[in-house]
């Protein structure tokens, strides 16, 4: 696929480098799990970002790369649903949106407008009300909360659920590719100014190697995501999805070691990264359910 930028994009691109700047920086005050991106999702309503997969010069390739892009930062906030998920929706459903998954507690539940309920194969759409849903204290670098009490669930048709599961793969594949990145970049800066031996542990060849293998990883869970966003293919995102949580699993385990002990403190931004990837590893029935749902999309089997 030819993915050359058009001028509406490469604009884009440029408006989401420029807002993102200002929030780059983990502030120094912070030593906390989830870095909440309040003014981020305020800035993103404000300039119409959430709209870019409805404008025809943009679309849902668009909106995946600035979810990609916004994953780069070290706050969060709910993006990758609203981008990509919610134009997908029957009717008008506000956001923000988050998915309760077979009763668990999920991301940014406790704060969103439109729940996602998933019970097994079946999906339905409901309005979070006062007194159903209540936050959850978790190691995860999201809000998490879970849903306790009962919601007026409006159940989708099983065309719109089987659309529906394709576009969050999608999104989760799209915000897995940024979070890649960015803890990637995260683990180079610290291997190139970090010294053992009188020299930057970056020089040391082994690492050089294992560092060159996630980032290899990382570039292919990229360009899956964007060709799932632009086909909007079961399969392709299915495939998305799967080399996501697959090569996150491996990649989240390599820069934890090359950190050490640096690694596992809440001074170090790393964990901004790659413990919401942890939270991503298990939704939409994780590897396997990937695994199965790529062995019906792409090789036509019952699996």
């Amino acid at each position: 696929m030819d993915f050359t930028l058009t001028s509406d994009q490469s604009a884009l691109v440029s408006a989401l480098d420029r807002m993102a700047t200002q929030f780059e920086s983990k502030p120094t005050d912070f030593h906390g799990f989830a870095l909440v991106g309040a003014a981020l999702e305020r800035e993103l309503e404000e300039g119409g970002y959430f709209d870019i997969a409805a404008v025809p010069e943009l679309g849902p390739l668009s909106a995946a790369m600035a979810v990609e892009r916004l994953a780069w930062l070290p706050c969060t906030a709910e993006i990758a649903l609203s981008m990509l998920v919610r134009p997908q929706l029957p009717g008008d459903w506000p956001r923000s949106l988050a998915v309760v998954e077979n009763g668990r507690p999920g991301r940014f539940v406790a704060t969103a407008k439109t729940l996602i309920i998933i019970d097994g194969d079946s999906i339905g759409l409901a309005l979070a009300k006062a007194g159903t849903v209540e936050p959850v204290e978790s190691l995860f670098a999201y809000p998490m909360g879970r849903l306790t009490g009962q919601l007026d669930v409006t159940p989708l048709p099983a065309s719109d659920a089987a659309n529906l599961r394709k576009w969050l793969r999608v999104a989760l594949a799209a915000e897995t590719s940024g979070l890649l990145q960015a803890a990637i970049a995260s683990t180079v800066e610290h291997l190139s100014v970090r010294k053992q031996f009188g020299r930057p542990l970056g020089s040391f060849q082994a690492l050089r190697h294992r560092l060159a293998e996630c980032a290899v990883l990382a570039g292919g869970v990229r360009w899956l995501a964007l060709k799932a966003a632009a086909t909007a293919d079961d399969g392709d995102a299915a495939l998305a999805a799967l080399h996501a949580q697959d090569s996150a699993t491996r990649v989240i385990y390599d820069l934890h070691q090359m950190l050490g002990a640096m690694g596992m403190t809440l001074e170090h931004p790393l964990h901004l990264w790659t413990y919401r990837m942890k939270a991503l590893l298990s939704e939409l029935g994780g590897r396997g359910g990937q695994a199965g749902a790529v062995a019906r999309h792409c090789f036509d089997t019952a699996a």
